[in-house]
């Protein structure tokens, strides 16, 4: 269901599902969830890479267990959605940067788990939606997420219209952060999460974690967060050789 390693501080979390164009079911985000906890607690990671296996990243919900849950009961969608909630809180907490490496479709919860991502990458190719309207559905806990990402009217017409659109139009409306050329796409994600790597591990994870404690904060209580976040900055040893770096050349 998963394929993982850690090469050079760099996690690489495969969906691997290729067959049915890595949909989610239980096993697979049972797995994935472990992943990423293991990934939080390995001090050698720095930066978690999230692609697919085959053709596309994510189609969304496997449909095919959809069906067959239709006869359950309130508790067990409920403990079904959980699961999945879980996974974004697992990936808004982790400690280090995840990338999304986005070829062909991230459909629906596929979608709903590149936007969780702090960082998505896509291939020219790369097509985005939420299309769960079409099947009377709604993409409700991605909805919490998405509405970070772009603004309310797109993030309204997204999720009302079942839109499919491009790489090009989601960097556009700031969905995702940048587009790579199908031909070399490995490579420059490759080059771009060496490079988020090399940077300091302890300044990154504060101020992941500082930026996403700001929402909901008021202007003054976001200040007195970052008042505490500088504090703790100099006191690490990444900021001291920093400092102590930048001294010398003066």
């Amino acid at each position: 269901m998963i394929l993982y390693n850690v090469e050079g501080g760099i996690a690489r979390i495969t969906l691997n599902r290729p067959e049915k164009r890595n949909a989610l079911n239980p096993e697979l985000i049972e797995t994935l969830s472990e992943s990423l906890a293991r990934s939080a607690h390995d001090e050698s990671v720095r930066v978690v890479l999230l692609s697919g296996a085959g053709p596309d990243f994510c189609s969304g919900a496997d449909l095919a267990g959809l069906d067959q849950s239709a006869d359950a009961g309130v508790m067990d969608h409920l403990h079904a959605a959980n699961a999945l909630a879980d996974i974004f809180l697992k990936m808004r907490r982790h400690p280090r940067p995840i990338v999304a490496a986005v070829r062909g479709k991230a459909l629906a919860g596929g979608c709903g788990l590149a936007t969780a991502c702090d960082l998505i990458l896509a291939s020219a190719t790369a097509q985005f939606g939420y299309p769960e309207v079409k099947i009377g559905f709604v993409p409700a806990m991605v909805m919490a997420i998405l509405r970070r990402s772009v603004n309310e009217k797109r993030a309204f017409e997204l999720t009302t219209t079942g839109q499919i659109i491009t790489a090009s139009e989601a960097l556009i409306i700031g969905l995702i952060n940048h587009v790579y050329a199908d031909e070399d796409f490995e490579a420059r994600v490759d080059a771009y999460v060496a490079a988020l790597a090399s940077q300091s591990a302890s300044a990154v994870t504060l101020t992941k974690d500082l930026l996403y404690h700001m929402d909901g904060m008021t202007f003054e209580a976001a200040l007195e967060a970052g008042v505490h976040g500088n504090a703790l900055a100099r006191m690490t040893a990444d900021a001291r050789r920093g400092i102590e770096r930048f001294a010398k050349k003066l």
